[in-house]
């Protein structure tokens, strides 16, 4: 049996769902996103530990639009020694409110949040303030997941029951998705994969947008082809005052 082949059928069944079951979600936050942009907003991506790849993978990205801006707290990164301490502070909801104290982001702005089980302090507690102060939220999430797990934030919420809108990974319980013959534990998670599938197809529905309002979409060139520095330092220069990475 080749496990192999077993986790690429997995992941092409899960995309598939995703599709069919999250296409139209996908579409209103590239509205929100395209809207926000517009009205002069920001956009943020945010998430803990491994969720937080998704937010290195919307920014400075070829392709990717050049407004993303990426949450990259000190403690909740892999770069993180010992790692292990990511799991303890994403646990604090109290941390959260330093996150956003010292972002620059405010009313109108926008913030996309990963968490798989939804379930943590600083993930909850970031959508439940962010929304006090007028910023609007979207969670990717494992619905399913999340929900039968109880929260370990002090409401008892979820992420997926705190968000303005929320985009199901539709991953299993537990993320790793894979059984092996002989051994208790499953194996090969998939919320990366379907999360950068989620945040490059909200990434292309942007840019529809963007041309449907007749807005020159801010898109990142290739820096390794010819044209993309020179291109690229136009899009920063016009873009300045919706970018906070660099």
């Amino acid at each position: 049996m080749s496990y192999i082949k077993t986790y690429f059928s997995h992941i092409e069944q899960l995309l598939r769902t995703v599709l069919e079951t999250q296409e139209a979600n996908i579409h209103t936050l590239a509205g929100t996103l395209v809207d926000t942009a517009v009205e002069g907003g920001k956009i943020f991506f945010f998430g803990c530990s491994h969720a937080g790849i998704l937010s290195q993978e919307a920014f400075y990205r070829t392709g990717g639009l050049v407004i993303a801006n990426p949450i990259l707290p000190k403690g909740l990164t892999l770069d993180t020694v010992p790692v292990t301490d990511t799991s303890v502070l994403e646990r604090k909801p109290e941390y959260a409110h330093e996150i956003l104290n010292t972002t620059p982001i405010g009313a109108g702005d926008l913030l996309v949040i990963h968490s798989v089980s939804g379930r943590n302090g600083v993930p909850v507690e970031i959508a439940i303030e962010a929304k006090k102060r007028g910023i609007k939220t979207a969670a990717i999430t494992s619905v399913a997941y999340s929900s039968c797990a109880p929260s370990r934030h002090p409401s008892g919420k979820r992420l997926f029951e705190v968000c303005d809108l929320v985009l199901d990974n539709c991953g299993c319980i537990g993320d790793a998705a894979i059984s092996i013959e002989g051994f208790p534990e499953k194996t090969a998670p998939t919320s990366t994969i379907t999360g950068a599938a989620i945040i490059n197809a909200l990434c292309a529905e942007s840019v529809a947008l963007f041309l449907e309002k007749g807005v020159e979409p801010p898109v990142f060139m290739s820096a390794n082809l010819d044209g993309g520095d020179e291109y690229n330092a136009k899009m920063f220069e016009k873009y300045q005052d919706r970018i906070t990475y660099m």
